[in-house]
C-alpha cells in the first residue's frame, strides 16, 4: 500500500489494480473510495475518468463523496426518518431536514479495514453498529473492488445485519470520459423508460412516470446537455427496465453506456439494482482542487448510482431496502470498457 496522507492523524493508504497502460484502479479504505480509474481510448491513450483529489486531505475537506461508498442508506430520505415494524426512527438530518447519503457521519467518513489485497483486486471490511447515525442494528459490511481478464472493473457491495434496518449502499464516483472538461457534450443512454420525479427538495412525490417526449428520454445515445429538465441539469432516479439476466458469470441489467465521442473512450454500467441515481453535478463547487490541478467545477462529472430508490423506507410501492438478520445485502455493478468505433 503506497501513503496517501492523514486522517484525523490516522495514516491512510491506497492501493493500485491493474497495469499502466491497461485499465488500472486506485482505491483508498478512507471512504472505501475510488480514487483513480485509468481507461484507454481508441488509439490505447489512457485517460483518468473519475473525479477526486491528490490526497487523503482532499477529500476530508470536501462533501462532495468523491468515488466513496455511501451509506447505510444513500441518497435522501424525506424529514430524516421513517417507520420499522411500527417504531419511528429517526436518523441524523444533514442536508436541512432531509438524511442525505448515511448522515455527516456515513460510510464514506470511515477508515476501512484492508482484509485482502492482490495486484488485481482489493477488499475492504467496516462495522456499523446500532444506532449510527440513528440506524438499528449492528452492520457488518464489505466492500471488494476487482478487475476481471477482460479488464473489466467490478464492485462488490455486501452486509449482513443482526437486526431488521435498511440498507441501500452506493459507490459515488463522478464519470468523466474524456478525462477533463464539461460532460455536457459527452453521450449517454440509459436503461429505463421510467424515473421517479421529485418535489423541491429533490425527494420522489411517489410517482413512476415515462420519460417518452420529456428531458428524461435517455432511451437513444444522447448528448447529456442537448435537454434539460432545469439550468440545475439532472439529479433524478431513473428505474431501470431490463431483467436480470447471465452476464459475465453473474446475473446483472443493463444500466448505462457512457461514450466521448471524440477519444472514444465508451464504458458500459450493468447492475444488480433496480434504479440509477444520474447526477450532473451541478453542486460541485468551483475551485475544488482537483489530481492535476485543475479545479472540479459544476458539470464536470456525472454519477451513475446504482441503488435502490430514494426514500424507498417511506415509499412501499417502491423496491424495499429491507435487511433482515440471517440475509445478505449484495450490491453488484460491472464497468466494461469497449473503444467506440472512430
Amino acid at each position: 500500500m503506497e501513503p496517501f496522507g492523514q486522517v484525523d492523524g490516522v495514516e491512510v493508504g491506497a492501493v493500485v489494480l491493474g497495469r499502466a497502460g491497461g485499465v488500472q484502479a486506485r482505491v483508498t479504505p478512507y471512504g472505501a473510495r475510488l480514487t483513480e480509474l485509468w481507461v484507454p481510448d481508441r488509439a490505447g491513450v489512457c485517460a483518468d475518468i473519475v473525479l477526486g483529489h491528490a490526497d487523503a486531505a482532499g477529500y476530508v475537506a470536501t462533501k462532495a463523496y468523491l468515488g466513496a461508498t455511501c451509506g447505510r442508506y444513500a441518497n435522501r430520505i424525506a424529514g430524516g426518518s421513517f417507520v420499522l415494524d411500527g417504531r419511528a426512527v429517526q436518523l441524523d438530518q444533514n442536508e436541512g431536514a432531509k438524511h442525505l447519503h448515511g448522515g455527516r457521519a456515513g460510510f464514506d467518513r470511515m477508515i476501512w479495514e484492508l482484509a485482502d489485497l492482490s495486484d488485481r483486486a482489493v477488499t475492504l471490511t467496516a462495522e456499523s453498529p446500532d444506532g449510527d447515525m440513528g440506524y438499528p442494528g449492528r452492520l457488518s459490511m464489505q466492500v471488494r473492488y476487482w478487475l476481471d481478464d477482460a479488464d473489466r472493473l467490478w464492485i462488490a457491495m455486501e452486509a449482513q445485519t443482526d437486526a431488521p434496518t435498511v440498507v441501500n449502499m452506493v459507490n459515488h464516483s463522478y464519470f468523466n470520459m474524456a478525462g477533463s472538461g464539461s460532460v455536457m457534450g459527452q453521450d449517454l443512454r440509459l436503461g429505463a423508460t421510467h424515473y421517479t420525479p421529485v418535489d423541491a427538495d429533490l425527494i420522489p412525490t411517489g410517482e413512476v412516470r415515462a420519460v417518452a417526449g420529456t428531458a428524461f428520454d435517455f432511451n437513444a445515445l444522447r448528448k447529456i446537455g442537448a435537454k434539460l429538465p432545469s439550468d440545475m441539469g439532472f439529479d433524478h432516479n431513473w428505474c431501470l427496465t431490463g431483467p436480470l439476466e447471465p452476464k459475465w458469470g453473474e446475473a446483472l441489467r443493463f444500466c448505462a453506456e457512457a461514450v466521448d465521442a471524440e477519444s472514444g473512450r465508451r464504458m458500459e454500467v450493468w447492475t444488480t439494482e433496480p434504479g440509477v441515481q444520474f447526477y450532473t453535478g451541478a453542486f460541485l463547487a468551483g475551485g475544488l482542487p482537483g489530481k492535476d490541478g485543475a479545479p472540479i467545477a459544476p458539470f464536470t462529472g456525472f454519477t451513475l448510482e446504482t441503488q435502490r430508490f430514494p426514500d424507498s423506507p417511506n415509499r412501499p410501492q417502491f423496491p424495499s431496502a429491507r435487511l433482515e438478520p440471517g440475509q445478505r445485502y449484495r450490491h453488484l455493478m460491472a464497468f466494461d470498457f469497449t473503444p467506440a468505433a472512430g
